[in-house]
């Protein structure tokens, strides 16, 4: 995977570079988006996978995704073709999309809870998170029947455990030292 995102990263930056320029940021997302979906088909990664010229694989590949791309996509498109780096546009989507995040100062938080959030309480934990990691906070909500009582959030690298489980081994700790 290391390998495949060092392969894919400089057609990433380039895309989300060029795509800045142009301010058309949410235009390639989409289409990087529907290119990476066209190379994970199982017919079509086949075919990438096989001994085709590189004209051959270019205009098949651009003939599936038709005008969903612009001209300079398809242009990038062609770049990646010829130096046989189709089977890597999800890693380039997906490398683009962090770069995207990044540039918008955006971060999405996965929070698990014994119950369902309500609307009023996801609201105020946006608010709090965006105080707190000074980002746009998008809130990934699920349910994890082990949890007894509070929430685990998780932004990247940084957890929060507030869950009554975490508070209680956390009290057992000081308790021993």
């Amino acid at each position: 995977m290391s390998e495949l995102t060092t392969v894919a990263r400089p057609y990433a930056k380039a895309a989300f570079d060029f795509a800045l320029e142009q301010g058309a940021l949410d235009k390639w997302a989409e289409m990087l988006s529907f290119a990476a979906a066209v190379a994970q088909d199982e017919t079509i990664a086949s075919f990438l996978s096989s001994s085709s010229t590189v004209g051959k694989t270019t205009d098949v590949f651009l003939g599936v995704c038709g005008d969903e791309l612009d001209d300079n996509a398809k242009n990038f498109v062609k770049v990646l073709a010829e130096n046989e780096r189709l089977p890597v546009l999800p890693a380039v989507s997906e490398l683009y999309q962090t770069l995207r995040a990044e540039h918008d100062k955006e971060v999405t938080v996965d929070v698990k809870s014994a119950v369902k959030l309500l609307k009023a309480q996801q609201t105020a934990l946006i608010k709090a998170l965006e105080k707190r990691l000074q980002r746009k906070i998008k809130l990934n909500c699920s349910v994890d029947k082990s949890i007894i009582g509070g929430l685990v959030i998780e932004a990247g690298d940084t957890v929060i455990d507030g869950t009554l489980r975490g508070k209680l081994d956390r009290l057992a700790y000081a308790l021993q030292s």
